[in-house]
């Protein structure tokens, strides 16, 4: 008989597939039946915890399984940024598509940007906090730069604060 690590690691194997395939999936309970279908014991509650340790996000309606294999991890999520706001000292407001803001603070995060002291993310929002006003200055020009690489829009000002870019 499995240990429940080993069934933990395989009904996270499966979530990842699942996801992974495109299956549409809106509700935990939806997963939980997919993962019985598949002979694989799941609740609710093991569910909602695989979910958030293998770092799957709930974007607009739909559970999905962000791809953050290649490339910067940040520049895989650029397109879910909106605008990027001042939001007093060492506080900069990053907007986001419906549901993206777990998504885009675990990219920042992740890419352990030095000038970046901490993320709060909300659903649809990620507040950078950062040591200073020269960090803060540094956060904005590597954000100025990442989003105006995006292809589909170069010449977009994602800046709604005023602040110079240089």
């Amino acid at each position: 008989m499995p240990s429940s690590r080993e069934v933990q690691e395989q009904r996270r194997r499966a979530i990842r597939e699942i996801l992974s395939e495109g299956t549409p999936v809106s509700q935990q309970k939806d997963l939980v039946q997919m993962l019985q279908a598949r002979g694989i014991a799941a609740t609710q509650s093991s569910v909602s915890r695989d979910l958030k340790e293998i770092g799957a996000v709930r974007f607009g309606d739909q559970w999905r399984l962000p791809d953050w294999v290649e490339g910067s991890l940040f520049s895989k999520v650029v397109d879910y940024v909106w605008s990027v706001r001042h939001a007093g000292p060492h506080m900069t407001l990053i907007l986001t598509a419906g549901g993206a803001g777990a998504v885009v603070a675990r990219a920042i995060n992740e890419s352990a940007w030095e000038e970046i002291v901490g993320t709060v993310e909300g659903a649809s929002s990620v507040l950078v906090l950062t040591g200073d006003a020269f960090n803060q200055r540094l956060l904005h020009l590597r954000l100025a730069r990442c989003l105006e690489a995006r292809q589909e829009y170069p010449d977009q000002s994602y800046f709604g604060d005023g602040l110079e870019r240089e």
